[in-house]
C-alpha cells in the first residue's frame, strides 16, 4: 500500500470528513500541535481510531502496555529524560533491535535520539498516550529497585547475606542512599504508595522471592527478587519493625513509620515462617489519607442520618461488623474523629493502633504482658472515660464488660466478626452475653463491605441479562441500563478504580429489643427490622449498581459474602 497522509487515511476509512479535516488543520496551524492530537481533543475521533489509522499508515504493531511486564534492565537504554520528553518507553530487546512503544510513532526525532542513546536499531510500536505515561512511571519508578538489586547481588558476592543487614539499624537512615538493601525496600514501599496498595506481600518461593501488592482488594504480582537476596530484604524489614532478626521459626509482628513524598505511612509488618523462608506482609496506613472522612468512605443519604443518630447516644454499644478487610477500622476512626472534642475523655484499646487520632488516648494491646482486651477494659473504666473504643470483641468476658460499661453511662464502640447486622445479636449470645444485657445496651449495628468502583475512563453502559436482574431482585425492563468497565490502562484492565464502603445499619427500637430479650433469631430480627424500614446490604448494592457506581458482578460478590455458607 502506498504511503498516505494521516488526514487522507482517516477520510478513506470514513472516520472523518473533508470539512472536519480542514477545520482540524486550521487549529493545528494555530496551536502547532500534531493533527492526531487535535482530532482527539476536538472529539472528532477516538484515540483507538487514531491508532488503527497509524497502524495502516506506518505498518507498525500496536502493543498493550498494561498486559506486559517490562524488564527493568531496559531503562538503561532510554534515559528517563528522553522517555518523558517524547512519551516513549522501551519494551523489549531482540539482538540489536530495541522495540519502543510510542504514542506518536511519527516522531522521527525521538527515534533518532533513542538510537543515539542506546546504540541500537529502534523499532517503533504504537501505544496509547495514557498507557505509555503509566509505563514510564512504573519502569523508571522501579529503576532504583533494579539498581539496588544489582548492587545487592555484588554485595552478596563479597559478604555473607545475613551479615550485611545485621549491621544496619535505625540510625542508618542518613546512609540510606548508600545501602542497596535499604534503597530496595524504600523503592518497593514508594511504589506501593503510588499504586494505592493496601498491602505488600514478599513471598519466598523455590528459586526466588515474589513481591505482590494488593490494589483495590486484588493481589497483583509486581516483581521478583533472586532467592539469595531475600535474607537481606527480610532482615532489613524486621529491623525496621523492631523485630528479632535472629528468630526465624516463629511468627513476629512489628511496626515502623516512614515518609513517602511528604506523606506519613504507618507500616504494620508481619512475618511468618514457610518452607522456603520467612514470608513478610506489610500493611500500609496513610496517616494523611483523605479517606478518613464520612464523605470519602461512602456515608450518604439515609446511612449518614443513621450514623449521626448513633453518635448522638450518650451511652450504649455501637457495633461495627464485617469480615477482615471490610474497612471496619477506617470507619471506627472516622467515628472517633467525629466524637473527639475537648469536653469528653475518649480511650481506645487497639491491636494494633492503626490510626493516631488527636485528642484520643489510644492503648496498645499486648497479651504477652497481660494487657488483654478484657484487662485493658477494666483498667479504662478506672480512667473516668466518657467514650470507650474496643478494637474487637473476641470473647464473652470482653463483651460482658463492654455491655455493662454501656448500661452504666458510657458510649462503647467495638467491632465483631459477623456476616450481617442482625447476626451480631446471635454472635453476642453465642459468646455468653445474656439477652437482657444485649437489649439494654446495644444501640445499633453497622455492617459494611468494600465494593470496587467502576473505572470512569472505560465505563460503558449495557442492558443487563435476566440472571443479573434476578440476583439483584429486579424485574426485567427494556429501558434498564447497567454499567461496567471494559478495561483500560488506567485500571490495569480490571474495569475498576478505587473502592467505597457499602453499609447495612440496624437501629434498635422497642420492638427489636423485646424480640432480643425473648431470644428471637437473626432472621426474625431481620424480618421485624424490614417492616420498619431496615435496608439490607443487597438493597444497598442494588442501588449502587443502578447509580452506575459499581457492577452487577461486584454487587453479587459482595452480596454472597453476607450469606452463611
Amino acid at each position: 500500500m502506498a504511503y498516505m497522509r494521516l488526514g487522507d487515511l482517516l477520510i478513506a476509512a470514513g472516520a472523518i470528513t473533508q470539512e472536519q479535516l480542514e477545520e482540524a488543520l486550521t487549529i493545528q496551524k494555530q496551536k502547532k500541535e500534531r493533527l492526531g492530537d487535535v482530532l482527539i481533543e476536538s472529539n472528532i475521533i477516538t484515540e483507538r481510531q487514531l491508532i488503527e489509522a497509524l497502524q495502516m499508515q506506518l505498518g507498525v504493531d500496536f502493543i498493550d502496555l498494561t498486559a506486559i511486564s517490562i524488564p527493568l534492565e531496559l531503562a538503561k537504554f532510554v534515559p528517563r529524560a528522553i522517555a518523558k520528553k517524547y512519551n516513549v518507553v522501551p519494551v523489549k530487546l531482540v539482538k540489536d533491535e530495541l522495540f519502543v512503544a510510542m504514542s506518536d510513532p511519527l516522531n522521527f526525532v525521538a527515534q533518532e535520539e533513542i538510537k543515539a542513546a542506546s546504540h541500537k536499531r529502534v523499532v517503533p510500536m504504537i501505544s496509547t498516550r495514557r498507557a505509555t505515561e503509566q509505563a514510564i512511571g512504573t519502569l523508571y519508578g522501579s529503576e532504583g529497585t533494579a539498581r539496588a538489586i544489582e548492587e545487592m547481588k555484588r554485595e552478596v558476592g563479597t559478604s555473607t547475606p545475613d551479615i550485611v543487614p545485621v549491621q544496619m539499624n535505625q540510625t542508618d537512615a542518613g546512609n540510606a542512599s548508600a545501602a542497596p538493601t535499604i534503597r530496595f525496600v524504600n523503592s518497593v514501599i514508594e511504589r506501593a504508595f503510588l499504586e494505592r496498595a493496601s498491602d505488600i506481600h514478599l513471598e519466598p518461593q523455590e528459586g526466588e522471592m515474589v513481591v505482590r501488592m494488593r490494589i483495590d482488594g486484588i493481589l497483583r504480582k509486581i516483581l521478583t527478587v533472586p532467592a539469595n537476596l531475600q535474607s537481606n530484604v527480610i532482615s532489613r524489614l524486621k529491623i525496621m519493625g523492631g523485630m528479632n532478626i535472629s528468630e526465624r521459626k516463629i511468627p513476629q509482628d512489628g511496626r515502623a513509620m516512614v515518609q513517602v513524598r511528604h506523606h506519613e505511612i504507618d507500616l504494620r509488618i508481619s512475618s511468618m515462617p514457610t518452607v522456603y523462608g520467612e514470608k513478610i506482609v506489610l500493611r500500609l496506613l496513610n496517616k494523611t489519607s483523605q479517606l478518613l472522612s464520612r464523605d470519602a468512605i461512602g456515608l450518604e443519604g439515609e446511612d449518614l442520618e443513621y450514623y449521626r443518630t448513633l453518635l448522638k447516644n450518650p451511652s450504649g454499644v455501637i457495633l461495627l461488623v464485617g469480615p477482615t478487610g471490610s474497612g471496619k477500622s477506617t470507619t471506627m476512626c472516622v467515628m472517633l474523629r467525629d466524637l473527639a472534642r475537648e469536653e469528653v475523655n475518649i480511650v481506645t484499646l487497639e491491636d494494633p493502633v492503626e490510626y493516631y487520632i488527636p485528642g484520643v488516648s489510644q492503648c496498645q494491646i499486648n497479651e504477652k504482658t497481660g494487657m488483654t482486651f478484657a484487662g485493658g477494659l477494666r483498667a479504662i473504666l478506672r480512667q473516668d472515660p466518657d467514650i470507650i473504643s474496643v478494637g474487637e470483641i473476641r470473647d464473652g468476658e470482653t463483651a460482658s464488660i463492654a455491655m455493662r460499661a454501656a448500661i452504666t453511662g458510657h458510649l462503647v464502640l467495638s467491632t465483631l466478626h459477623t456476616n450481617d447486622a442482625p447476626s451480631a445479636v446471635d454472635r453476642l449470645r453465642d459468646i455468653g452475653v445474656e439477652p437482657w444485657l444485649i437489649s439494654g445496651a446495644l444501640r445499633g449495628v453497622v455492617s459494611q463491605r468494600l465494593v470496587r468502583r467502576i473505572c470512569p475512563h472505560c465505563k460503558r453502559a449495557y442492558h443487563p441479562a435476566s440472571d443479573e436482574l434476578a440476583l439483584l431482585g429486579l424485574d426485567d425492563a427494556p429501558d434498564l441500563v447497567f454499567y461496567k468497565g471494559e478495561g483500560c490502562p488506567d485500571c490495569h484492565h480490571t474495569g475498576y478504580t478505587g473502592r467505597r464502603a457499602v453499609f447495612e445499619i440496624l437501629m434498635l427500637d422497642a420492638p427489636l429489643r423485646r424480640l432480643i430479650t425473648a431470644g428471637a433469631s437473626a432472621d426474625e430480627l431481620a424480618d421485624e427490622a424490614r417492616r420498619h424500614g431496615f435496608t439490607t446490604m443487597r438493597e444497598r448494592c442494588r442501588d449502587l449498581v443502578l447509580r452506575g457506581e459499581t457492577t452487577a458482578e461486584e454487587a453479587a460478590r459482595t452480596i454472597s459474602s453476607t450469606i452463611e455458607s
